[in-house]
């Protein structure tokens, strides 16, 4: 099978039987006979497809499309569960991993920069004298740091880290609207921050108070808003390059891929605040706080990579638009 030429022969039915499914709430009489007619037709494209032809993309992207005109034929409403379900074995997940080449170049950027900032700073008394005060440095050094994940109750702590890092995440996917131009400057001084107390920190002696707060909960934390600029960023690159799709139709896919990537996100950033309130304040052996903060970031990597890598095999995108609201009754 030439695919290229069977791409090209069909692929107007595809799109219009997608726009049907997309407006399957809101269909006319005749509508809804197309629907039908379509589904029918796309099936048999399916049928050859996988019978003649090992492009594994094209199949997962037409069997997606079929399973969901088939639920908006056949089915009833999906119940609250399987929606949900779906939402954390595919949609997140997907995003997450199609982006991971964003994800990784931002991490990689991030680590950069507060490295080369934190040997500048602990490296040079002038650059500390110009920071601040020696009195206002040895408060920081020896007392804010650490007190700052104490002084508050766990509960009332947590809600405030979370909010304050989602809010972080919001302004990464948010500034996506400006073709993320904004959000290298919204990870840069993330990072700079970091560089700056951790110069001054391990410049001081104090790299295991340093390491030994900042683990358990930085991983999961950090890594939550490396995915939210990857995922912004990308977003703003598919509006100058959107590949051989129409531009609109590339951006707004992307845009409400990116949606998925936010709700999804605010959980892991709920995580990682626990995990702020709870362990790393508490009087556990730094090892086993680190190994927490480790397991959590490790079981992260491993669930995005699983879910991930199956939905993208199957043709999934994240698109809110693509996930079916109803299940095939039988």
């Amino acid at each position: 099978m030439d695919v290229d030429a069977f791409v090209l022969a069909h692929q107007d039915t595809w799109t219009r039987l997608e726009q049907l499914v997309k407006r399957r709430r809101r269909l006319s009489g005749p509508e809804v006979d197309e629907l039908v007619e379509l589904y029918q037709r796309v099936s048999t494209h399916l049928s050859m497809v996988r019978s003649a032809s090992s492009d594994s993309v094209l199949a997962g992207r037409l069997s997606s499309l079929v399973a969901r005109a088939r639920a908006a034929v056949t089915g009833a409403h999906a119940p609250m569960w399987h929606e949900f379900a779906r939402f954390w074995t595919v949609s997140f997940p997907v995003v997450a991993y199609r982006a991971w080449r964003w994800w990784l170049a931002t991490a990689v950027a991030f680590f950069a920069v507060a490295t080369v900032i934190g040997i500048w700073v602990g490296g040079s008394p002038e650059v500390q004298s110009a920071l601040s005060t020696p009195q206002e440095i040895d408060h920081l050094i020896n007392h804010d740091f650490a007190s700052y994940y104490s002084e508050n109750p766990a509960g009332s702590f947590a809600l405030r880290v979370w909010v304050n890092n989602s809010w972080v995440a919001a302004q990464c996917i948010g500034f996506a609207i400006l073709l993320g131009i904004p959000i290298p400057w919204v990870i840069f001084q993330n990072a700079a921050n970091l560089g700056v107390v951790g110069g001054l920190m391990i410049h001081a002696g104090k790299a295991d108070v340093l390491f030994g707060l900042l683990v358990p909960h930085g991983l999961l934390e950090l890594t939550a808003v490396f995915l939210a600029g990857a995922v912004g960023m990308r977003l703003g690159w598919t509006v100058i390059s959107p590949g051989d799709r129409p531009r609109g139709q590339a951006l707004a896919e992307q845009g409400r891929a990116v949606v998925a990537a936010a709700v999804g996100l605010a959980g892991v950033l709920l995580v990682s605040g626990l995990i702020e309130a709870l362990v790393t304040p508490s009087p556990l052996p730094t090892f086993i706080r680190i190994g927490i903060g480790v397991a959590a970031e490790a079981g992260f990597l491993a669930y995005v990579v699983h879910f991930g890598r199956k939905a993208s095999r199957a043709g999934e995108t994240g698109d809110v638009a693509d996930a079916p609201d109803m299940v095939p009754t039988g």
